[in-house]
């Protein structure tokens, strides 16, 4: 059973590739909608404790952590727990349920998206 909760901060057409939420920075100037997904992305990560969650899922052995695995970040289970909510709100995080255990991981198109972003376009002269 799946219980994901993702803004679109990607959109996929099939199987084709990923398409970001926003220009890279460099590119020309975002849309009011366009920075509005990227800071709701920034904002959640831009908690340290969220910031080391998202990274303990992200570099966790094949892709998916469990709730168990990455709870010691020095905050109590109920904080890890409403810190994962809000990487989830954000669409940064999925997860499922297995019995008592719940899984992370970060999509492939999280990934991609947040490179995109911060990638520098190329200076025409």
């Amino acid at each position: 059973m799946s219980n994901t909760s993702v803004l679109p901060l990607t959109e996929a057409e099939g199987s084709e590739a990923v398409a970001p939420c926003c220009p890279t920075l460099t590119e020309r100037p975002f849309t009011a909608e366009e920075a509005e997904s990227a800071a709701r992305m920034f904002k959640a990560l831009g908690d340290p404790v969220r910031l080391r969650l998202f990274s303990a899922v992200a570099s966790h052995a094949a892709g998916e952590a469990c709730v168990c695995d990455i709870s010691d970040v020095g905050v109590s289970q109920p904080t890890v727990s409403h810190h994962l909510k809000k990487l989830k709100e954000a669409g940064l995080l999925t997860s499922e349920r297995r019995g008592t255990w719940v899984y992370y991981r970060v999509e492939p198109s999280v990934m991609a998206a947040m490179g995109k972003l911060l990638t520098m376009a190329p200076v025409t002269a």
